[in-house]
């Protein structure tokens, strides 16, 4: 028994066990429980920026998400917007810049510019499809009395064998007339300069109406309806009328 417990090794086994214990203190034993390192700095970190965060039931998000205040931002972007559209393009006219702040109380959608890019579409369609006899297109763009109108001259050039050469140049010059909300239906008139080539001709060729190879210049006033008590977002052609 002596040679495995001599001096020098039971005073290599104290100094172990010492060493030992001492490290025990020092990083403690692991339970199973603990937190990742790399947590636990985070954690030792969050505290020391905000000693009064010692917990997660005291951290109160800085930013809470509200749709609310979503919603309200988006509402004033709107708003800013329609009033600066109106201010630009109501050229001062009070009555005017009213007429579209009713017709925008009620329809969500309705913005002056945009309108206004959406008519001069509608009519390079209209006094295209109504030149080609495309009755198609104008049903679905004009009210019915106004269609029935458009239907009728386009069945008379037929009948007479009458043909149209049309291109439409452009349009130089588009103001806005009048808006109003009128109950439920929201009315708005432009006035439309345009420039086109037509020429007309009977059941030979002959021309009996324009010129082929000269511009001519249209000057028009058209009121577009919408009620904007349905679901349907479109306006359509109510009134026509020629600019003197």
């Amino acid at each position: 028994m002596n040679e495995f417990f001599d001096l020098p090794t039971i005073i290599f086994l104290g100094i172990a066990i010492v060493v030992l214990l001492r490290l025990r203190s020092v990083l403690g034993t692991k339970t199973g429980n603990e937190k990742p390192a790399s947590k636990r700095v985070y954690d030792k970190d969050k505290k020391a920026k905000n000693p009064i965060a010692n917990n997660d039931d005291n951290i109160v998000p800085l930013h809470p998400d509200n749709p609310a205040n979503e919603v309200n931002i988006v509402e004033e972007k709107r708003a800013l917007k329609l009033e600066a559209q109106i201010e630009k393009l109501s050229h001062g006219d009070e009555k005017l810049a009213q007429g579209f702040r009713d017709i925008a109380s009620v329809d969500r959608d309705f913005l002056p510019k945009n309108f206004l890019e959406g008519a001069k579409s509608a009519y390079e369609m209209i006094v295209t499809a109504f030149a080609q006899g495309d009755k198609k297109t104008l049903k679905n763009l004009l009210a019915k009395d106004v269609y029935e109108g458009f239907e009728a001259v386009i069945s008379q050039r037929e009948a007479a064998g009458q043909s149209v050469d049309f291109t439409f140049v452009g349009l130089p010059k588009v103001e806005f007339a009048s808006a109003e909300l009128d109950k439920r239906t929201a009315l708005v008139t432009i006035k439309f300069y345009a420039e086109v080539v037509s020429a007309t001709r009977d059941k030979d060729g002959n021309l009996i109406e324009g010129n082929a190879d000269q511009i001519a210049n249209l000057a028009d006033s058209w009121t577009f309806a919408r009620n904007t008590k349905t679901s349907d977002p479109n306006w359509k052609l109510v009134a026509t009328d020629q600019l003197d």
